[in-house]
């Protein structure tokens, strides 16, 4: 996160950064909003919190899109619903079929059924 801090022309005086974990790894596509508004938080994920901003934890909803394609099982697990198996399931689906080409292919993971589907579709991106 360093290196796409830098990229950007660095943090402004006066930006809050707390919390701000700059070493963690991105993922290409990722938006990372620092020193903006606190991010909504996801109905049912167990309240709010900074896991997209501060770092993965397991259980807790991202606050930027999971991508189906480059995630890490970490990266999943974070997903309500998703455990390590889960994780290892979508994983083992895009390696086979050659990536996601669209969120509705969730569907066809081992494990994700129409209400799991309708937790994750706004929470992913191919």
């Amino acid at each position: 996160m360093t290196d796409a801090l830098r990229a950007a022309g660095g943090v402004r005086p006066g930006t809050n950064t707390e919390g701000l974990n700059r070493a963690r790894f991105l993922v290409d596509g990722e938006q990372i909003v620092v020193g903006g508004p606190a991010p909504a938080t996801v109905p049912g994920a167990g309240g709010g919190n900074t896991a997209g901003v501060a770092g993965s934890a397991a259980g807790a909803a991202p606050t930027a899109p999971v991508s189906l394609n480059t995630g890490t099982a970490e990266q999943l697990n974070t997903l309500p619903g998703v455990g390590p198996v889960l994780a290892q399931h979508i994983i083992d689906y895009r390696t086979q079929h050659g990536g996601f080409r669209s969120v509705d292919e969730l569907r066809q993971v081992n494990g994700i059924g129409d209400r799991r589907f309708a937790d994750l579709r706004d929470l992913v991106q191919p």
